[in-house]
Order: structure tokens, then sequence, then C-alpha cells
């Protein structure tokens, strides 16, 4: 598998361009159509003419105006940044609709959806905050999550990928391959707390290094046994290694439209320093 099609979340945050460029460098890296997609806030169907208060509809229509040309002034500027970094084949696609909605429909036709920490969002959208955890839970594709804070240049070329034999750490082996083929070191770890059963034969990490190894990834196995959390344990070692890309899968549940995190999903969602790789 390939990435073919890598589609990437604009919005108006200071981190957009940062994030558009980082999906960018990857899509000329693998060689993909990358699609900028910018939801416009506006929301689809008819308000009724007795709910809206008197002179409120000017107001409207102005609010309206305002969110169909911040999204144009983020589109045009997501078409320059691209003329200036090189060829590329790409599109910009302005839909109308909230931003979890929006990813989630359109990102089901892509390979792998690039999205920013729920920190580069205004702070009073609880929709913005949650967007990476929605998507990652609902969308059924992959997705590329780029911290809120630092520079991140190129495809990764140290990963860590976190291996406790589940089905979405599977799910996520798989989804990161062309990534993990590009890059110079592989390290699959295994983290558990002393108290915990030793699972290292169900873990089957030599089998596990043959499948990376037929995929074309050299990659080497470490279980680890610590005492402290084990999110803290696993963004520790990605920094001890120096990685720039964390591979895992992603824990949770959909509950009657409440999305249940795992703890270690959550715990890195927040805390994360290099993008990760998440899958469902």
């Amino acid at each position: 598998m390939n990435f073919k099609t890598i589609l990437v979340h604009l919005a108006p945050s200071v981190r957009s361009a940062q994030r558009a460029a980082m999906a960018a460098q990857w899509a000329r890296a693998h060689e993909s159509h990358l699609v900028g997609l910018v939801p416009t806030g506006l929301y689809d169907g008819v308000i009724p003419v007795d709910a809206i208060a008197t002179g409120m509809t000017d107001y409207i229509v102005d609010s309206s105006d305002r969110l169909r040309r911040r999204a144009e002034a983020i589109a045009r500027e997501f078409r320059a940044d691209i003329a200036r970094s090189g060829p590329l084949s790409y599109e910009v696609k302005l839909v109308d609709g909230v931003a979890v909605d929006a990813v989630m429909r359109h990102g089901r036709a892509s390979d792998l959806i690039v999205l920013g920490q729920g920190d580069d969002v205004d702070k009073k959208d609880a929709g913005a905050r949650e967007l990476a955890e929605q998507v990652l839970m609902e969308a059924g594709r992959p997705v590329l999550i780029v911290p809120s804070a630092g520079v991140f240049e190129g495809c990764p070329k140290n990963i860590i990928a976190a291996w406790d034999g589940s089905r979405e750490s599977a799910i996520a082996l798989q989804a990161a391959l062309p990534a993990m083929r590009r890059a110079g070191r592989v390290m699959l770890i295994s983290l558990r707390h002393p108290h915990d059963q030793d699972n290292t034969q169900r873990l089957l990490l030599p089998d596990m290094i043959q499948y990376l190894l037929r995929h074309g990834v050299q990659a080497r196995a470490e279980c680890e046994v610590t005492e402290i959390d084990l999110a803290d344990a696993l963004l520790s070692r990605t920094a001890d290694m120096s990685a720039d890309l964390l591979v895992m899968g992603g824990y949770g549940h959909s509950r009657l439209r409440e999305r249940i995190m795992g703890g270690v999903t959550r715990q890195i969602l927040a805390q994360m320093t290099v993008p990760v790789l998440m899958a469902h």
C-alpha cells in the first residue's frame, strides 16, 4: 500500500500553515495527491424566520460572508505556499459544514488524514478541540496528528511504533508501512508494568519483525518494564531515541455518539511532542 491521497485539514489557526507544509512534504515524498480541505463553518439548512430576532438578519448575512471570505483566504494562502514549494499534484476543497463532519466525510476518500493537535484551535470551540479524537474514532482512516508546537521538516527518519498485540496497534502498523519503509530506523516497543502479566510470547515479536521485513521495513524490537504511567513511558522513550514519529493504535469506542477514549490515547493526544500516526 501507499499514501495515494493525503488530506490535510486547513483552519484559521496559527499552526495550519505548518500542518499544510508537512502534509505537502509527505505528499511529495510518497508521490501522493494532496487535498487541502477548508470547512467554512457554515451550516446547511434553513433558519426559521421567527427564530431570528428583529434586526438580526443583516448580522447573519455578514457572519456568513465573513466565514466564506475567511475560508477563501485560507485556500489562497495554501495555494501560494504550494506554488512556492514546487510541483505537486493537489487540489483545494471549500466545503460548508463544521470541521468534524467535513473531515470525516472527505477523509474517507483518502489514505491518510493530517490534523492538528487539539490545542491549536479557538479555546471556545469545543468541537474543534476534539476534532482529532472524533476523526480517529469514526473516519475509518489513519490520522497523522501534528503537535501544536515545534517545527517538523520532511518525512520521519526515526520511528517508534508501540506494539501491544492488539487489533488497533496491528492496524496502525499496517497504515504506517509507507512511512516506515522510508525511515532509517524503526523500533517496535512494548511496555508493561511490573505487576502486569508477562505477555512476551503473545506479542509474537519475532513474527512481527519478519512481517515488517517482508514489507521492506528493517526494525528492532524491545520489551520494557516500567513503573511509570505507560503514556509517560512511551513519550519518554520517544524523546530518548530522538524519534520524529510515533506510531500507535488509538483506543476507544463510541457509545450513543459519546467518544470514550482510552487513557493512553487521550494522554498522548494531550502531551505529544512529535507527530503521531494513529489508527483505530
